[in-house]
């Protein structure tokens, strides 16, 4: 979001140096910021096996409920960052936002009693009983389901053909369902449910007021020209993965040692030391982020309203997310749009109409240079799309592999659960991306380093092969249909250098390529292609949706073929398109006109 010329405490604020050579606001930012992030992706960490294990979702409910959220993490921003441009200032925005994701942190560790599975069949429901069942993000040894069936206790287990074989104590079976004579389901509390569903809607919002406004300040402590700049957000920037990393390793934790409320409660204390960090500063950041002058009055209440108006309103989106029937076969593609969500509809109509029109003014208004370099910015926009929703499977499709098809023992010394796996990206990312940067410099020197279009093709490539080493790796899975944990772990870090290769010249791609007039227009459809690539990427971790009794499923070598089918498609989407984009760099560099 573009702001306004530093005012004079800011540029006074820009010029006192007292930590490691940078203004001492930036150590409070850092701590907000840091602590900030802790309690985001230790919650992210966790949802879709919230969904799918304490309120016994489906997975096709609960990777698509995911990917709601996740693309209304990238919307909100959008309206935030220019909420606190014109009426609010960084500072109040932040401060608001972190108080809303307290409050939804908190609302998530108030889940009830965990949802009570059924099994219906026979034109009787039958209570699924749980044998050393946990309450939490890790299976519990020996965990197993059964029903009660005319007195008899009767073992859960599913079958290649999708059917279930419920199995008497002395190891025959009893009664064999198959596809279509049996349903799954479970009985929640419906307050429970709306509980979650408002507090995931209060996070987005609060995200989209606390997320772009807390950069702003960090670049508001410099002044024009400070070459102290890029290293401040460098430091920043190190918050964020410090962060990351805290809250996947300890909320999770806690979630196993006591429950998911202790796990969500921790996100809520460390989102509450961000919010006492902006709250209470002692005057460190007196003079940044100050509301704008206007004439009419402050507006901070009338928007506060809006804020919880439009909660309301993300309620309801997400109601109508989980509420949307699976579209007919054969329906084709019209069918599967018809049976899309609203919000569905929504982003992809946004999008599908956004692009042509900018192009289409740029056409008339700019000069054929211009034109052409908004083009070359637009073309890789979407392919941007493809790179995060291939990424993005981490928190969804990837986590439930990680707890269904994965050994997690490190060496036999230890167990990680499922959701700390997510944060071999944010270690890989912290060891290589000093590595990184110094090949890239290497190459440059030499005159070789890619241009931005073929460092989006590495990306491309590099998400999918990903996705290919791990089926590769399922081909030595054990008698348990469990991969090693090796395997995984090498995904995350080729995607985290696919990663490296995209996400640091995506926004400076933007304002390079973009005509000035509308570099915040464009800015905004980069994020609205994120947001497009997180819905997509709970649509894609549908595709790998298997039956499930109980929240666990009953046939783990089912599982493994069903997610190493979709990961093979996936992958090879990713490299062809990769490869594509290689191909067609040099025409996309002529385009560019010299931007690199």
């Amino acid at each position: 979001m573009t702001t306004s010329a530093p005012s004079l405490p800011q540029a006074a604020a820009g010029r006192q140096a007292g930590w490691f050579g940078h203004p001492r606001a930036l150590a409070w930012l850092f701590g907000t910021e840091m602590w900030e992030r802790m309690g985001f992706y230790g919650m992210r960490a966790l949802l879709t096996l919230y969904l799918s294990k304490h309120f016994v979702f489906g997975d096709r409910a609960a990777t698509g409920l995911y990917g709601g959220f996740t693309a209304l993490v990238f919307l909100t921003p959008l309206v935030g960052g220019w909420i606190a441009d014109q009426y609010l200032g960084s500072k109040r925005s932040v401060r608001f936002g972190a108080l809303l994701m307290v409050a939804g942190y908190a609302a998530l560790a108030v889940g009830g009693a965990p949802a009570q599975p059924v099994l219906r069949y026979d034109g009787a429901t039958h209570v699924v009983l749980l044998a050393h069942a946990h309450d939490g993000p890790s299976t519990a040894a020996g965990e197993s389901r059964s029903v009660l069936d005319h007195g008899q206790r009767l073992r859960v287990a599913g079958a290649a053909d999708g059917s279930l074989r419920l199995i008497a104590a002395d190891g025959h079976v009893a009664r064999q369902l198959a596809p279509g004579q049996f349903g799954e389901d479970s009985r929640r509390d419906p307050a429970m449910v709306a509980l979650m569903l408002v507090a995931l809607a209060t996070i987005g919002v609060g995200n989209g007021f606390f997320k772009p406004n807390i950069s702003t300040m960090v670049g508001a402590l410099y002044g024009s020209g400070d070459r102290r700049r890029d290293a401040g957000f460098t430091i920043f920037y190190m918050g964020i993965n410090l962060g990351s990393i805290l809250g996947q390793v300890l909320c999770p934790l806690l979630a196993d040692a006591f429950g998911w409320w202790a796990g969500f409660g921790s996100a809520a204390v460390g989102m509450a030391i961000a919010l006492g960090f902006i709250s209470f500063h002692h005057g460190r950041l007196d003079g940044l982020g100050e509301p704008p002058p206007r004439a009419g009055g402050d507006r901070a209440g009338a928007i506060y309203t809006g804020a919880l108006i439009a909660i309301g309103l993300f309620y309801l989106l997400f109601v109508d997310l989980m509420q949307a029937p699976s579209p007919a076969a054969g329906s084709g593609l019209l069918g599967y749009l018809a049976a899309l969500p609203l919000m569905g509809k929504l982003l992809f109509a946004t999008f599908i109409v956004a692009v042509p029109a900018i192009l289409g003014w740029a056409w008339r208004h700019g000069s054929r240079q211009e034109f052409e370099m908004m083009l070359a910015a637009m073309i890789l926009v979407t392919f941007n799309v493809v790179f995060w929703t291939l990424f993005e499977q981490a928190g969804s499709s990837l986590t439930l592999f990680a707890d269904r098809n994965t050994d997690r023992s490190v060496f036999g010394l230890f167990t990680l659960s499922a959701p700390q796996t997510q944060n071999f990206n944010s270690v890989a990312i912290v060891l290589l991306a000093p590595l990184m940067s110094a090949v890239w410099g290497w190459l440059g020197r030499r005159g070789w380093e890619p241009p931005i279009a073929g460092k989006f093709a590495l990306g491309l490539i590099g998400a999918g092969a990903g996705f290919l080493i791990l089926v590769v790796g399922g081909r030595f899975a054990g008698a348990d249909f469990r991969v090693g944990l090796g395997w995984l772990l090498a995904l995350y870090v080729v995607q985290s250098l696919a990663e490296l290769c995209i996400s640091p010249v995506g926004l400076s791609m933007i304002t390079k390529l973009s005509i000035a007039r509308v570099v915040g227009l464009m800015m905004g459809v980069w994020f609205l292609s994120m947001a497009v690539a997180e819905y997509v990427a709970g649509l894609i971790a549908q595709l790998g949706a298997v039956a499930t009794v109980g929240g666990e499923i009953t046939d783990p070598a089912l599982s493994l073929a069903t997610y190493l089918r979709v990961f093979s498609a996936i992958g090879w989407i990713g490299v062809g398109l990769g490869g594509l984009l290689a191909l067609v760099a040099a025409a996309l560099r002529r385009l560019m006109h010299g931007v690199r």
